[in-house]
């Protein structure tokens, strides 16, 4: 039963909690950076007033019991003298023991003889009794080797005739006006010490949680502005901390948002316009054909094929990166010699290019092999030796399969329109076009580039882009090379 109660009691604490964390939580940051500050200010105040205090009682303690044997000392030595003038020990021989009493409120005294026996005490007071004889109350002092006492003898020709004892009943007893007054006055300085430190701890921290939530309200209000649509706001900070790299990566975040949204709308434009150009062409065909405008003989018809074959490659181009994008399209592992794989699409473009004006040069190092799609790599590289044909009005077209350390090199070069820097950023963007106003038939849609991406990435690989405006460009898969190593794996896997 003790067992149940002790597993119950903490859920009987858990409401109470949660509504403490509750009316925390109801807080604004500010508020709840002020509290804490001010309470570890309060809670550091008070551990160093009590550390203070018991240090300073330790010292006070001190000083009174060296005031308590200073006080023995000075009323054994004036006992010592009235008893060599009275000669025994009496109320005139002990009365600096009375004197001291009535000077020093809450002293004892006891005067005892070298007999041991009491011949003074300060505490034994004397009663009537009921038939009205006096009666001595029993002795308040402590006990030898208790309470806080001082002993000093009584000495008379070298030779200790007794003792007093000296004791006091309050700590503040001994202590000198002026002690008292020293005391006190540093207990309310450490308690102003303690209100000062609080009052400068919450301005401290309401100061800090300000310059700290400023930053943070700021991106927030920015991203409340690109919800509500505003796509071009920015938080605009600056600096090296913690909180400006947050916001730098937010307003980086912002602007790729902003560009994809740009791009995207630029998307449906050329979607629609691409759709709707073909089968404008289909329609008027086929109703003119219908109308009896133009007779269907295959001259006709084959204008309606070609529109319908431009938007199969459309549909199949858009339909190819959604599939890339979302790995639904399956990866083939299979051991590929990539100068082998590259002739062959060389020998399939040659007459294209050449069709184009251009000249296509091939050149490839031998035994230069990867694990991966060879469809996919064949499609990236195809996609790249036509948008160098694309964009290269005259010139040489390149195309080269290299060893660079542990990676196989693909690289396509034109001697085209070439590419800036501020565009070699974005080219593999999706639906990005280098000039958006170039036309379509030779621009594209702007989709190749972001494919040829994506298929390298899928192979754990790289691309990378130079170029330069007016001169050309060239673009370079790097896809990580199949050595003996991994070939070993693979036969192990195998076997």
């Amino acid at each position: 039963m003790s067992d149940l109660t002790q597993q119950q009691e903490p859920s009987l604490h858990e409401p109470s909690r949660a509504k403490r964390f509750a009316v925390l939580a109801r807080l604004t940051y500010t508020t709840r950076m002020t509290v804490y500050f001010a309470l570890i200010a309060a809670m550091t105040a008070l551990i160093a007033i009590g550390v203070v205090s018991f240090v300073w009682e330790q010292y006070f303690q001190m000083y009174t019991r060296d005031n308590m044997q200073a006080l023995a000392d000075s009323t054994a030595e004036q006992i010592a003298l009235r008893y060599v003038q009275y000669g025994s020990y009496n109320s005139s021989s002990v009365a600096p023991a009375d004197y001291a009493v009535s000077v020093y409120r809450g002293v004892g005294v006891q005067v005892v003889d070298a007999d041991g026996k009491v011949v003074y005490d300060s505490t034994i007071i004397e009663a009537v009794d009921g038939d009205g004889s006096s009666v001595e109350l029993p002795s308040l002092a402590p006990k030898h080797g208790t309470g806080n006492t001082a002993r000093s003898p009584i000495v008379v020709s070298n030779q200790a005739i007794g003792s007093v004892r000296v004791w006091v009943e309050g700590s503040d007893t001994l202590l000198r006006d002026a002690d008292r007054e020293f005391r006190d006055r540093s207990y309310q300085a450490m308690i102003w010490a303690t209100v000062i430190a609080i009052i400068l701890a919450s301005l401290i921290g309401y100061l800090f949680a300000r310059n700290l939530v400023r930053p943070i309200k700021r991106m927030t209000d920015t991203a409340m502005a690109m919800k509500e649509g505003n796509l071009s706001a920015r938080t605009g900070l600056t600096g090296d901390d913690e909180v400006a790299e947050l916001a730098k990566t937010f307003d980086a975040m912002a602007e790729s948002v902003e560009r994809d949204r740009q791009l995207e709308r630029r998307l449906t434009t050329d979607v629609a316009h691409e759709l709707r150009t073909p089968l404008m062409a289909i329609q008027s065909t086929v109703e003119a054909m219908v109308d009896g405008v133009y007779p269907a003989d295959e001259e006709h018809l084959d204008i309606v094929n070609s529109e319908v074959q431009r938007l199969s490659r459309l549909v199949d181009s858009l339909l190819k990166l959604s599939r890339l994008e979302n790995r639904s399209m399956p990866l083939k592992e299979e051991l590929v010699d990539v100068g082998e794989l590259i002739a062959g699409i060389v020998t399939t473009h040659d007459s294209y290019v050449r069709e184009s004006g251009l000249t296509l040069v091939y050149d490839a190092d031998p035994g230069v092999c990867v694990m991966g799609d060879p469809d996919m790599i064949r499609q990236a590289t195809a996609n790249l030796i036509s948008n160098a044909v694309r964009y290269t009005p005259e010139g040489t077209i390149t195309v080269s399969v290299k060893r660079e350390g542990s990676m196989a090199a693909i690289a396509v070069s034109d001697t085209g329109v070439g590419l800036s820097p501020e565009e070699a950023k974005m080219v593999f963007d999706r639906f990005w076009r280098a000039d958006e106003h170039r036309n379509r038939e030779s621009g594209g849609l702007g989709i190749g580039l972001s494919v040829v991406k994506e298929i390298v990435e899928r192979h754990h690989g790289r691309v990378g882009v130079e170029g330069e405006k007016g001169v050309g460009a060239r673009f370079t898969l790097y896809l990580p090379l199949y050595d003996e190593r991994s070939k070993q794996k693979q036969a192990r896997k195998r076997s």
